[in-house]
């Protein structure tokens, strides 16, 4: 990827990619990995009347003058309740949750529908000043300011960079001060971190080696001001308490992040006075197991929203057909299935499809953990390899959606993407491609243990795929001498997966224009690193690949990743999502979207027709 001075408007493609970005079932299932080229997305229009002409880039279409409709549009991707306004915890990080987020939060960069990352125009400037020492300049823009009118500023900035930067001493060696998803990567990226002046609205970040991501760095999410009083400091004092490095005075204000800006108990809001807005809506209202209803910001400098009125409801992914033909929901992504499709296109010109293909993936993940059969046993990993059905789940359940559809045998690329078939032949020997019920035998009696072997397969439910999945699997594997238990719950993103109360665990990642995020994924002791997996090749290479500009060292650290998880069975790819998008035809300016932005991506541009 060669790299480019960034000016507004200016979009940068991404050759291979990840993401972080946890999830959950229905739809956009999970969180993140890989690519995005300009041939990743295929969007179709198949509505009934097929009167709406779908804008051809990939980026945010300019609308041109705007009033705020008074309008409202309901829209849902799953059932998970809304976890809080502080969506970077291991805990609420979730594309659930940052659908309504992403609404009130603005940020220096938004992802195109094929996952190209373009400037936020409206938000600020970021540009890539100087490659050697790597400095990348960032401006704000003037009239930015929070919903409380507080101007978005340099320490707002500063305070972002904190909560990615300092670790403390804990009971198993050093922690990170802010209980930030990604840990303190940005901190040993940018040592110093942002240099600005107080109340200034520009800024530098200077790296200490090349980083292909750096117009991905999280800034700005949350407001420097309200942390401070929450903490009982003055700005100033907290400020220079980051400047200095001092942990101790900056532990209370760690304490609110970590605490105060999330929702326990559902259908409390957080305070208008700390949950503030720097987007086009803010948060209105929200009834727990129902809905969460945002409106306008009326402190927004951009451009208005087009409807005045979103409601994100709480709906699971076998109810919304049904209730977008009902008219209680306007805009769905449900999960694609064969079903739901018949449905969709039995509604007629009342409702308008969009099919896609997605960066978004299905994965079985292995549990390292001390508890786990599969902890310190290759052989038995390898055992539940050879058994599970992948070619059959895919037959079964998505190639009637999508007939292009095949087995997945990578985790950083996609089947539909170019260098797909590349990097596949130098790091994957078709080893697991056939399901081998005696070859799993042999390995589970190599391993030395009793059968039947208990294995909870943990995935978010309800989920009437992943259900049927889990079904196949126990079929299969059952035969060669496991015993595989469908271990379904609700609570599986909050509870069983941070807490390593499974064997194998069975969700998604949902891509977008990131290129290094899959570290945070599978390097040793890293926060999206769930089941607790270790390898000194696999991290080096990570290491390389996530300081280096060129792309063709970046593939050759790919196939290296790529061959080691498969030798040490980290997990099991099964196939990427194909996308389904279902609208009120009235609405304009929905767009599917292949990464895990979701449909709602755009939100602030859906407007009812007169």
């Amino acid at each position: 990827m060669k790299i480019r001075k960034m000016t507004g408007g200016v979009a940068v493609m991404a050759a291979t990619a990840l993401v972080l970005s946890a999830c959950t079932s229905g739809s956009s299932d999970d969180e993140a990995t890989d690519a995005a080229t300009d041939e990743t997305s295929e969007e179709t229009d198949e509505t009934g009347s097929g009167e709406e002409v779908m804008y051809e880039g990939t980026d945010k279409e300019d609308l041109g003058d705007i009033t705020t409709k008074d309008d409202t549009v309901s829209f849902s991707l799953g059932e998970d309740e809304w976890l809080g306004y502080n969506g970077n915890t291991p805990e609420t990080y979730s594309t659930y949750n940052s659908v309504v987020n992403d609404r009130f939060q603005s940020s220096f960069y938004y992802y195109g529908t094929d996952g190209t990352i373009y400037v936020n125009e409206e938000f600020g400037n970021i540009e890539l000043v100087s490659e050697d020492p790597m400095t990348v300049e960032y401006t704000i823009a003037d009239d930015a300011v929070w919903s409380d009118g507080t101007p978005i500023t340099y320490e707002d900035a500063l305070f972002s960079w904190a909560t990615q930067a300092f670790t403390v001493e804990g009971d198993e060696g050093e922690v990170p001060l802010f209980n930030y998803v990604g840990g303190t990567d940005l901190g040993d990226r940018t040592p110093d971190g942002p240099q600005g002046e107080a109340g200034g609205k520009s800024f530098t970040l200077v790296y200490s080696d090349p980083y292909p991501d750096y117009m991905l760095a999280t800034m700005m999410q949350f407001p420097a001001h309200v942390a401070a009083e929450q903490a009982g400091v003055s700005l100033e004092d907290m400020t220079a308490a980051i400047q200095d490095g001092d942990v101790e005075a900056l532990q209370p204000i760690a304490d609110f992040y970590n605490e105060g800006w999330l929702s326990p108990t559902p259908g409390e809001l957080p305070s208008s006075d700390i949950a503030l807005s720097s987007g086009p809506y803010q948060l209105a209202s929200w009834e727990a197991g129902q809905s969460i209803t945002l409106e306008p910001n009326p402190e927004w400098w951009g451009t208005p929203p087009a409807s005045s009125t979103l409601v994100y409801r709480f709906a699971a992914a076998e109810t919304q057909a049904q209730a977008l033909q009902n008219g209680d929901l306007n805009v769905i992504e449900p999960q694609a299935t064969v079903d739901t499709l018949t449905q969709i296109e039995a509604m007629g010109d009342s409702v308008a499809l969009q099919t896609n293909d997605t960066l978004t993936w299905e994965h079985l993940d292995f549990n390292f953990g001390d508890t786990s059969a599969f902890a310190d046993s290759l052989e038995l990993r390898e055992a539940f390899a050879m058994c599970v059905p992948r070619q059959l789940i895919v037959d079964n359940l998505i190639a009637p959606i999508n007939p292009e559809a095949q087995v997945m045998n990578a985790r950083e690329v996609f089947p539909f993407q170019p260098n797909y078939e590349s990097i596949v032949s130098q790091s994957y020997d078709g080893r697991y491609d056939q399901v081998d019920i005696e070859g799993a035998m042999a390995k589970i009696e190599e391993a030395g243990v009793e059968t039947p072997v208990t294995i909870r397969v943990g995935y978010n439910a309800p989920n009437q795929r992943r259900t049927e999945e889990v079904a196949l699997i126990k079929d299969s594997c059952d035969q060669a001498g496991f015993d595989v238990q469908d271990s379904g719950s609700g609570e599986f993103f909050s509870d069983d997966l941070p807490n390593g109360d499974y064997e194998v665990a069975l969700f998604a990642w949902a891509g977008s224009g990131q290129i290094t995020s899959g570290q945070n994924i599978y390097g040793t002791d890293r926060g999206q690193n769930y089941g607790g997996y270790s390898n000194e090749t696999v991290d080096a290479a990570w290491d390389t690949l996530t300081t280096t500009l060129d792309t063709g060292e970046q593939e050759e650290q790919l196939v290296i990743i790529e061959k080691t998880l498969w030798d040490t069975l980290f997990g099991i790819p099964l196939f990427a999502h194909p996308g389904v998008v279902a609208y009120d035809s009235s609405l304009s300016n929905v767009r599917a979207t292949s990464t895990q932005s979701t449909v709602a991506w755009n939100a602030e541009q859906w407007v009812r027709a007169d």
